[in-house]
């Protein structure tokens, strides 16, 4: 049976959630300066974008685009009041009379606009911060977007910039870091590709130990597998220790190292750095870079966003803690800019089958077993 009307209008009603204490704040600061319109002049900072109610922010704009009244005068006429709602209803045909003598009943307090325009900046640059990182992340994971990294790089920037901005505009604060419980920032699986991009990496390293010298930007972090780390901080210690590297030395550092205790086969090892890999080492190392730094940079965005989300978060909680997720980020990011440069001096020519342009095409992938 059909259910009545009355009955479909209530259950939406209780679906739509409760106003937050922004839109208290914005209707409190409202009614604060149709009240007492030459609190408007305490006002400073604040723009019609600023509120979360659009109609809220088409007030507030008519309001500064009328001149203020005198103060006896608007106490005995309601044409001030009058001429802000025809200057608003252009932008927000929804605007009654009735609504703004509604939010002079909610404004006992007209001396407290400044706190209430406070908060309403407050609330907005928690709204721009989060729009900031949702973009971030978003770029970091849009796999279909070209020259992700400069994208990535330019957005971090621009929150960077903003946050600069925030810091002059709020006061700090003891207890100035967010207690924000943030989600976990890797998958579980690995990505395929990631993985093979790593193994590519290890199998040319083992090949060509003399570059090592010059990707010290590449750090065990930036592996998606502990194991590739792992083997990749052996190469280093071989290289560093002027010892031979091959399949054998690098097997015997992995035993010292305790790789093999956790039954890893050693001839999946040996099978591991002897599989065949066109490219320099160099090459596969800014792809694995490439790849850990677009996978900080959705990190850090989702640290950011969460703190945003939160609004136990004072707005200094919220700049202090997203400077630091883009600290993580502009350490990645210093090493990846070393990665693009142009090594210093002449090195040594090799092969063309080992261009740091990339590898020759493949026609069969590499196979190496129980390394996932």
């Amino acid at each position: 049976m059909p259910q009545p009307p009355s009955e479909r209008y209530e259950d939406d009603l209780e679906d739509v959630p409760a106003p937050g204490p922004v839109h208290y704040a914005e209707q409190s600061l409202l009614g604060a300066l149709l009240l007492e319109p030459h609190r408007l002049s305490d006002i400073s900072d604040l723009e019609s974008g600023h509120f979360s109610n659009h109609a809220h922010g088409a007030l507030w704009q008519a309001m500064r685009d009328v001149p203020a009244p005198e103060p006896d005068a608007h106490r005995s006429s309601p044409a001030w009041l009058n001429a802000v709602l025809d200057a608003a209803r252009p932008l927000a045909p929804g605007l009654t009379a009735s609504y703004l003598h509604a939010l002079i009943q909610v404004c006992p307090w007209p001396e407290h606009a400044p706190a209430y325009g406070r908060m309403v900046r407050a609330d907005h640059a928690r709204r721009t911060v989060l729009v900031h990182a949702e973009r971030l992340v978003q770029t970091a994971t849009d796999t279909a977007l070209p020259n992700r990294v400069a994208t990535i790089l330019n957005r971090a920037d621009t929150l960077a910039r903003f946050l600069d901005t925030l810091a002059g505009r709020f006061a700090s604060h003891p207890g100035s870091l967010p207690r924000t419980v943030v989600p976990a920032p890797r998958p579980e699986h690995p990505d395929a590709e990631a993985v093979e991009e790593e193994q590519h990496l290890l199998a040319a390293a083992t090949a060509h130990p003399a570059d090592l010298d010059t990707m010290r930007w590449l750090q065990p972090g930036d592996f998606t597998l502990p194991l590739h780390a792992a083997v990749w901080q052996s190469l280093n210690a071989l290289v560093r220790n002027g010892d031979p590297v091959d399949a054998v030395t690098l097997l015997w550092e992995a035993q010292h190292r305790g790789l093999l205790d956790d039954g890893l086969d050693p001839q999946d090892l040996i099978a591991l750095v002897t599989s065949p890999a066109g490219g320099s080492p160099a090459h596969w190392g800014e792809r694995v870079l490439q790849r850990a730094l677009l996978d900080r940079a959705a990190e850090v965005g989702t640290r950011i966003a969460a703190y945003a989300r939160d609004p136990a978060n004072t707005p200094h909680q919220l700049i202090t803690g997203s400077r630091r997720a883009l600290a993580d980020l502009a350490a990645l990011r210093t090493r990846w800019t070393h990665s693009s440069s142009p090594p210093p001096g002449p090195r040594a020519p090799r092969a063309p089958a080992v261009s740091r342009a990339g590898p020759p095409p493949r026609t069969t992938a590499p196979t190496t077993r129980a390394l996932h």
